[in-house]
């Protein structure tokens, strides 16, 4: 294994997503505090095909990839979004974007900036209402989370509501799907290192299988919604069809295996299956009509740009936001939580004086009896000094009664 090839290719996915992660985790920030859970419930919770149009509405202009869009839809999630509105919502966003639909008119020409949006829309309402039909499990978990999560802000000023708000997206939500988003990176840069570009070009008189072995390296390798188009570019310069390309600008964009990780935590399987496919089945459709059913001239590429002319060098902004990420992570996954579980264990650590005891039969009866409470997870009695001590998350007031029902008293 050529270690140095597989960090630099480490390094470069990790330079071409985190500028869109931070801003994912900065929105998921900003929706957390400033959106009333009451008002993303009421147009985004609930049954039927109506929030989940909407939340397709909402993702498909917003600059985010595939990675960037997870915290923001968890955050949805948990200001009160149904499962189906956040799938549909992280099915539409990473495919498109202001910035991409731009730059795939100024390399590719309208035709394909135009499929775009709409091939993301119709699948983010297909896969969101597949959710809503098929996955019933926790479809308004999101409402009860999100009141339940949410501290009050309204009495914040505005100063005070964006610290908030970059606390929560840059600290709180970083650790909540970083170690998720490190394994995914990891496995995408083996995929990017073992899986060679030339890999599908050989199918390309068969579209069909040459669209599943797009699809096959495409989804698990990361690939942003602008990244995507001068790949798609080389694509068609090098003989493949204009149907070919478009799967690698649908799908590649849409998933990889840092958000189909997190998605299988945060939604489950089923809705995580049905994502997958909604991306799959919706970009081979269009793809398939984009071949058979329209007129070849439309989609001439309008540039003859490089395939690689895009998110290959790197500059000042994209390192810095690296650096920060990855100081971010070590934070929230290393130091932060090691804090945590120093203090938690210092808090589910407490001593108890126990009166009477005589004897180790004593001392193995009120260990017994402490040691049957839901929570206790260490029992260590002194028969010396007449001390209890107890480790876990018991109520004290079991522990005392627990005590007492051994036949000793306490003085706590």
């Amino acid at each position: 294994m050529n270690i140095e090839y597989l960090w630099h290719s480490f390094a470069a996915i990790l330079n071409q997503m985190s500028p869109y992660i931070l801003l994912g985790f900065l929105i998921a920030g900003l929706l957390h505090v400033f959106i009333d859970p009451r008002t993303m419930s009421r147009h985004l919770s609930g049954r039927g095909w109506r929030p989940v149009v909407k939340a397709a509405l909402l993702g498909i202009p917003l600059p985010l990839c595939s990675c960037g869009v997870l915290p923001t839809a968890v955050s949805l999630r948990r200001q009160g979004a149904s499962k189906a509105a956040a799938t549909s919502f992280l099915i539409a966003t990473p495919q498109t974007g202001v910035d991409s639909i731009a730059a795939t008119y100024s390399l590719l020409g309208l035709p394909f900036a135009v499929i775009r949006p709409v091939a993301a829309l119709v699948g983010a309402v297909v896969g969101g209402g597949a959710v809503a039909l098929l996955d019933r499990t926790g479809q308004e978990a999101g409402v009860v989370l999100g009141r339940e999560a949410r501290e009050d802000y309204s009495r914040l000023s505005f100063g005070r509501k964006l610290l908030a708000s970059v606390r929560y997206g840059l600290v709180d939500m970083v650790g909540s799907v970083g170690k998720w988003l490190v394994i995914g990176l990891a496995v995408a840069a083996l995929i990017t290192v073992f899986v060679p570009d030339s890999f599908f070009v050989s199918l390309s008189s068969h579209p069909l299988l040459a669209m599943l072995a797009v699809v096959a390296v495409a989804i698990p390798m990361y690939v942003c919604a602008t990244g995507s188009i001068p790949i798609a570019l080389s694509l068609i310069l090098k003989g493949l069809s204009p149907g070919i390309a478009f799967v690698m600008l649908m799908a590649g964009p849409a998933a990889n295996f840092a958000s189909v990780i997190i998605l299988g935590k945060t939604q489950g399987r089923r809705a995580t299956a049905i994502y997958i496919g909604s991306v799959v089945a919706t970009a081979i459709l269009f793809g398939l009509v984009i071949d058979l059913l329209l007129p070849a001239s439309w989609f001439v590429p309008a540039g003859v740009q490089a395939a690689a002319s895009c998110h290959v060098e790197y500059g000042v902004f994209d390192t810095l936001c690296s650096v920060i990420l990855s100081c971010l992570l070590v934070y929230t996954l290393v130091i932060r939580r090691h804090n945590h579980k120093h203090n938690k264990h210092q808090e589910m650590k407490k001593t108890y004086h126990v009166k009477g005891m005589a004897c180790n039969h004593c001392r193995a009866t009120v260990e017994k009896q402490i040691s049957a409470l839901p929570g206790v997870t260490s029992v260590s009695v002194d028969l010396a000094s007449g001390t209890a001590t107890v480790e876990g998350d018991a109520e004290p007031e079991a522990v005392v009664n627990a005590i007492r029902l051994a036949g000793f008293e306490t003085e706590d």
